[in-house]
């Protein structure tokens, strides 16, 4: 085991998001991944409105993405998908994915991103993240 932190959530393919062979059309699979990231941070006890109200972040733009296709999902499936965060940096992290469907590895999508605050004049700024939110990720503390 990692040690990290691991949400799963469900999620049931439509016909909307399927090509006309009736399988996963690929950007449909990045936008679920933005959601897991997401949803992670709110599995771990910090929701997006927790985020700007008690760390003033708000939000966590990507600065790198990228995604392993090995099998295709089709319509009417239903996928898990696992959220990992595998690496933090001083503002920024590394978000891991998998995709399945029962026990197939579909897809595996890679992100960086980065926690980020409006400054005094309004620009985005990195936002230095504390090591107790880190330890939020990680199981046993």
């Amino acid at each position: 085991m990692s040690g990290n932190l691991i949400s799963t959530r469900n999620v049931s393919v439509e016909w909307g998001d399927c090509d006309p062979a009736d399988i996963v059309f690929y950007p449909n699979f990045f936008r679920w991944f933005d959601a897991s990231t997401a949803h992670h941070f709110t599995a771990a006890g910090l929701s997006k409105n927790e985020l700007r109200t008690r760390l003033n972040v708000v939000g966590f733009p990507m600065r790198t993405t990228r995604a392993d296709f090995h099998a295709p999902a089709a319509y009417g499936e239903v996928v898990t998908i696992e959220t990992e965060f595998v690496r933090f940096g001083r503002s920024s992290f590394d978000v891991e994915h998998r995709l399945k469907r029962g026990d197939t590895l579909c897809v595996e999508g890679f992100e960086t991103r980065v926690l980020v605050q409006r400054d005094e004049t309004g620009k985005l700024v990195p936002y230095a993240m504390p090591d107790n939110i880190k330890a939020l990720f990680r199981t046993g503390g």
